[in-house]
């Protein structure tokens, strides 16, 4: 029913929202009044504020449908079922404040950074603008290292006369082999992690894998990982898990070494881990790599990657990146800009196969390109 309310003051009876108020016949009410009239405390007395004083009448309007009130929680873009959340044991008022407190929690995490869309190329969007930034700046290392790990190698030594598919900046990283204590993670489908693992296996780190297309790997936890030997007497810990870009709308109380997803954000594996430092990423996220980026420029979690070799692929726009392909382009830009604000200066770029920007014929562009970045700002 709907809520109003009486003042008894001087001014007789006002209305008033909030208390519990019934409409009854008026000799019913006058009846009322006369009875609890003279019990009501007198207040008005020279030089002293009259005190209102508010007694209960309950209404017999019909009460507005909830349904149709707009609540406080609800987030744009959702409809009215989707803001029901499944809990088991019938602990629906627990679970649904939970799942309020997961989504403020990774609000905060995001914390304020947020990506800056970068301006167009040129004074309108055109797509042979646009490509032409991104490739260019994909292209160009920003950082010259004097002593390199090359793949399949875990000596430092000059930067070869090749090219080749990645390179990992070593001159921070020329210690003798009994006083490095690094961690390397790898996120990779197809293989194509084979040099890496070596290489970071042979510089003794603790090195995990994360393959979610690997059934004999370990699943959501991490603490029963299945070792492998990679070269070098390195292990190499294997999971079942892949990147995420979004913190999970409703997930189990995690512990250490317990995730209980397939997917996860790095912070989260991080964390599931006991992990306060990365020095080694590599990644091949086949086109989720973008909004993974985003993902780490805005948590702050690049300031715990210390080198990054990621593949950007360019045939497509990737998962969950929307817009005119001048648009993809501009945001694409600006998740690189974002790497860079975060502190990373690419040390090597190497170009894939095919020429295919977003399904366009590029001549001076490649589908696919791998790039090393080693982190300056940490």
């Amino acid at each position: 029913m709907r809520a109003c309310a009486l003042r008894w003051g001087r001014g007789g009876l006002s209305r008033r929202s909030g208390i519990l108020l019934l409409l009854i016949p008026p000799f019913l009410l006058a009846l009322q009044l006369l009875v609890v009239g003279p019990r009501l405390p007198r207040v008005a007395r020279a030089g002293v504020e009259e005190q209102e004083i508010a007694f209960s009448v309950i209404s017999i309007e019909p009460e507005r449908n909830s349904r149709q009130q707009e609540s406080p929680s609800r987030r744009p873009g959702l409809k009215e079922e989707e803001e029901e959340v499944e809990v088991e044991d019938g602990e629906r008022s627990e679970g649904a404040r939970a799942y309020e407190d997961e989504n403020e929690m990774h609000s905060r995490q995001m914390g304020p950074r947020t990506l800056e869309v970068q301006p167009w190329a040129t004074d309108k969007p055109s797509f042979a603008a646009e490509v032409n930034r991104i490739i260019t700046y994909i292209t160009r290392p920003q950082l010259n290292c004097s002593r390199v790990l090359s793949p399949g190698q875990a000596q430092a030594s000059q930067p070869p006369a090749d090219s080749p598919h990645w390179l990992l900046c070593a001159e921070d990283w020329l210690l003798p082999a009994a006083d490095r204590l690094c961690v390397a993670y790898s996120f990779s489908m197809d293989g194509g992690d084979a040099h890496f693992l070596k290489t970071v296996s042979g510089l003794g780190c603790e090195v995990h894998s994360f393959d979610p297309s690997n059934s004999n790997a370990s699943g959501g936890h991490l603490g029963n990982s299945l070792a492998s030997n990679h070269g070098n007497g390195g292990v190499v810990s294997q999971h079942k898990l892949w990147l995420e870009w979004r913190a999970p709308r409703k997930r189990k109380q995690k512990t250490r070494g317990n995730l209980g997803s397939v997917s996860q954000t790095l912070a989260d594996i991080m964390a599931a881990l006991g992990h306060h430092t990365v020095h080694f990423l590599y990644a091949d996220l086949l086109s989720a790599e973008w909004r993974v980026f985003q993902n780490l420029i805005e948590s702050g979690t690049l300031q715990s990657v210390h080198h990054l070799v990621a593949t950007v692929h360019l045939q497509w726009a990737g998962f969950e990146v929307g817009g005119t392909i001048e648009e993809v382009l501009r945001y694409w830009f600006s998740v690189l800009l974002g790497l860079q604000a975060s502190g990373l200066r690419l040390v090597h770029s190497s170009a894939g196969e095919g020429h295919s920007v977003l399904k366009q014929t590029v001549a001076n562009g490649h589908s696919s390109y791998t790039l090393s970045w080693a982190n300056t700002g940490r």
